[in-house]
């Protein structure tokens, strides 16, 4: 069995909850009973934030909760939804009596339960605005399937929808801004090791040596297909590169870019990948206006890195710099 510092594997997810809440009572409060993270002190007369999916992604969601990003975070088992009661009672408790935004990773289990606790919502009188984040290239197909997945790109919502919200932007105006910033976001992946679940006997798959795998999600998916293992430079841009072809990129273009670790990549790796971020894209003519590196959207022990681009709007600097306290995020 692979070795993991639990108690015991289904327990790990709750126990892990308890003790981020235990680390930081004056951010967060962890209701075990109903499986929600709200912040210590819930704010009044602001739109609400919600959001949730499966544990397994830490710092992701509850990391998040805090002034300036969500009021609430609703986990669910390891990469398993959280039930739409779950949902429902989170999506409550982060109304303070001007409605409420849910942020959505685009994943079957998650979208339904959502959906299902926001009519429940609505029914006691709670008005609730959906944001849908699907931004995983790797998935951009032009079949009828379920469409992109959600991955890191649902950072820079929670950010910039937490910042709007704080300001005291109306409920339609915040879910108007988080869908501006999800479909205006890409993210591509790659592993050179898959993450493995706590109890299990081994990784969610087995790469030969010499090969990566491009393309991968952050529940343990495979990707698009494998490449050969190569220095950062070469793996890292061929992450960039798609996503700069997605979007449009060009010289003169200025972006938000996330660098991000998927939960068993050391910090030293990140910085070398967000170093080749930086002239990778300056050597296209394309400026990073805000940057951030480190591990925030993972794939439990994924050895693995993650690049998301955002196109840099004027309007969305000021809500990115906007102060923020929670804690995987503060400035």
């Amino acid at each position: 069995m692979h070795r993991h510092i639990v108690n015991r594997p289904e327990q790990a997810a709750e126990e892990a909850l308890e003790g981020l809440a235990l680390t930081h009572p004056h951010l967060l409060a962890y209701d075990r009973a109903v499986g929600i993270v709200t912040r210590a002190q819930p704010a009044r007369d602001k739109v609400g934030l919600v959001s949730g999916g499966g544990s397994g992604h830490e710092p992701l969601h509850a990391g998040f909760v805090g002034v300036g990003m969500l009021d609430v975070a609703v986990p669910g088992a390891l990469f398993a939804s959280p039930t739409a009661l779950q949902v429902h009672t989170g999506t409550v408790a982060a109304d303070s009596g001007r409605g409420v935004v849910q942020i959505v990773k685009n994943y079957t289990g998650d979208v339904l339960n959502f959906q299902i606790a926001g009519e429940l919502a609505e029914d006691d009188a709670v008005k609730t605005e959906v944001v849908l984040v699907d931004d995983d290239l790797a998935t951009d197909a032009e079949d009828d399937g379920p469409g992109r997945r959600g991955t890191a790109a649902v950072l820079a919502v929670e950010k910039i929808c937490g910042a709007a919200a704080e300001a005291g932007t109306d409920l339609v105006e915040v879910a108007a801004l988080g869908r501006r910033v999800a479909r205006s976001a890409r993210t591509l992946s790659l592993a050179l090791t898959a993450g493995t679940h706590p109890g299990a006997d081994g990784p969610a798959f087995v790469l030969p040596d010499g090969e990566v795998e491009l393309g991968v999600g952050i529940h343990g998916e495979r990707g698009t297909g494998r490449i050969p293992f190569a220095d950062a430079d070469t793996l890292i841009a061929q992450l960039v590169d798609p996503v700069v072809a997605a979007l449009g990129l060009r010289r003169g273009s200025a972006v938000i870019a996330i660098v991000n670790g998927l939960g068993g990549t050391s910090p030293l790796d990140v910085s070398v990948a967000a170093r080749t971020v930086h002239h990778h894209l300056g050597a296209l003519g394309v400026t990073i206006e805000r940057s951030l590196a480190g591990s925030y959207v993972t794939s439990l022990d994924m050895h693995g890195i993650s690049v998301t681009l955002l196109p840099a709007d004027a309007d969305l600097l000021p809500l990115w710099d906007a102060p923020v306290r929670t804690p995987a995020l503060t400035w």
